[in-house]
């Protein structure tokens, strides 16, 4: 680990072992249709930003992999929604890999209310890695392994 508490991506094969990331996200106005209920697609901005987090926390930076040539794009998705997210709520969304390839990793998360750990979502997506002209690519074998090990260690449910 490094100072900041992210790993270092060398060493995460043997010295950080962190299967699942949480992030709070708090719901407001902007957030919910007129009813107050969570817009059903914000859903898959929420995760977006949660597997933006899972990897910085393991010492990936997703600005640094796309000024190295490395953009993730989504190819699958999917949400079931379990129950309604609401103004003013917390919710705590969980994340971990699936599935790590050469080409391709696959997040789960569960999205959860904060106080009463009530699900609300449940949902996964599939990633292809890919160059600046939407070509796959491979991506290095350290990252992959490093995500591999946290996928099997991983007590999250895959969805």
């Amino acid at each position: 680990m490094t100072q900041s508490g992210r790993c270092n991506p060398v060493s995460t094969i043997t010295t950080c072992y962190q299967p699942s990331t949480s992030m709070e996200i708090r719901i407001y106005y902007e957030d919910t249709d007129c009813g107050g209920v969570v817009y059903y697609a914000n859903y898959l901005k929420y995760f977006e930003r949660a597997r933006t987090e899972y990897l910085e926390v393991r010492g990936y930076s997703v600005a640094a992999l796309m000024e190295q040539g490395t953009i993730f794009v989504v190819v699958h998705a999917e949400v079931d929604y379990c129950s309604p997210g609401r103004y003013g709520e917390t919710l705590v969304v969980e994340t971990n890999v699936g599935d790590a390839t050469r080409a391709a990793l696959t997040f789960s998360h569960i999205v959860r209310e904060k106080v009463s750990g009530r699900v609300v979502v449940k949902g996964a997506a599939r990633l292809a890695a890919t160059d600046g002209n939407g070509k796959v690519k491979r991506l290095d074998r350290v990252m992959v392994a490093t995500l591999q090990a946290a996928a099997s260690s991983s007590e999250l449910p895959r969805v």
